[in-house]
């Protein structure tokens, strides 16, 4: 199995506690989910900076970093458990289970936040925070702060700096681990297997969609739940626009076919781009184009080493 110990994540948050200070405070909105018609939603894919802390996938969520506060260094509020809605939507951690099995020291509901998110940023000299990824968030956190800021015979309860919480989680998680390391070598195979099978299985008079299909087959079937982005899998002329994801042309008898496809596992992400002949052979000047483009390819590498 890959996956993310709980001991990794510990260590992330000790890491990001150092970071901003014993006096700051870091706040972390789960992305919102987005309706996709009437009563559905696309498939859920939670923000990465909430992963990385915690590996919290459920929406909704907030996570509440504050070194030495008397509850706990850690808080998440999420969803509170409810059997009708866990009967409709799948099951629900609940406070409960966001501190058996996502390292919060406190949880509670989201209709807790009002009552106690405030007191966690209480006496703190940075707020960590992202604004602009969720607007109707940031109206609720002016709110909060605004409370704060004019109580009586509390000066200085409000933090005094607002700081964006990316400026130390991205440096954080440019350096990967031995466990990340693990998992995206791990999405690279898997990637570089589904191209494999697709220029196996490709003849003329196929549709590109069938390729796209056989690749995110093989994906799924491994455990990645999601392709890194949409596949690009273009024949002929359509490889020649840079984000072609209609995949929906025939496949002729002289088209190169590009794929541009990999997969998240994990959510760490692959990506591979190859191209190759429907018919197996390349015609003279398909072969010339794909050669300086090898050529080119095999010097970068030998620089980077």
């Amino acid at each position: 199995m890959f996956g993310i110990s709980p001991q990794e994540y510990a260590r992330r948050r000790a890491d990001l506690m150092a970071r901003i200070g014993a006096d700051g405070v870091a706040v972390l909105v789960a992305t919102p989910e987005r309706t996709r018609s009437r009563d559905t939603t696309y498939p859920y894919r939670a923000s990465s900076e909430l992963l990385y802390l915690t590996g919290f996938e459920e929406p909704q969520a907030v996570l509440v970093v504050a070194p030495g506060h008397p509850g706990g260094d850690v808080t998440l509020f999420v969803r509170a458990r409810d059997p009708l809605m866990e009967q409709w939507d799948g099951r629900r951690a609940g406070p409960e289970g966001a501190v058996a099995r996502y390292g919060a020291d406190q949880a509670f509901t989201l209709a807790e936040l009002d009552a106690e998110l405030p007191g966690l940023l209480t006496g703190r000299a940075s707020l960590w925070y992202t604004l602009g990824e969720d607007v109707a968030f940031d109206a609720r956190m002016n709110g909060w702060l605004n409370r704060l800021r004019y109580q009586r015979n509390k000066p200085g309860a409000a933090p005094r700096a607002l700081c964006d919480v990316r400026d130390v989680l991205h440096p954080m998680r440019r350096v990967k681990s031995a466990e990340e390391i693990q998992i995206m070598r791990r999405a690279a195979q898997l990637t570089s297997e589904a191209h494999e099978l697709a220029m196996r299985a490709c003849r003329p008079g196929m549709h590109e969609y069938e390729l796209q299909a056989l690749i995110e087959y093989h994906f799924r079937r491994h455990g990645a739940a999601f392709p890194s982005y949409t596949s690009i899998v273009g024949a002929g002329e359509n490889a020649t626009i840079l984000h072609y994801i209609e995949n929906s042309a025939r496949i002729g008898e002289q088209d190169v076919v590009l794929i541009d496809a990999g997969c998240e596992l994990g959510y760490y992400a692959a990506d591979i781009t190859r191209s190759f002949p429907a018919s197996g052979k390349f015609t003279p000047a398909q072969r010339d184009l794909y050669q300086g483009a090898l050529d080119v390819q095999e010097r970068a590498l030998a620089l980077v080493k």
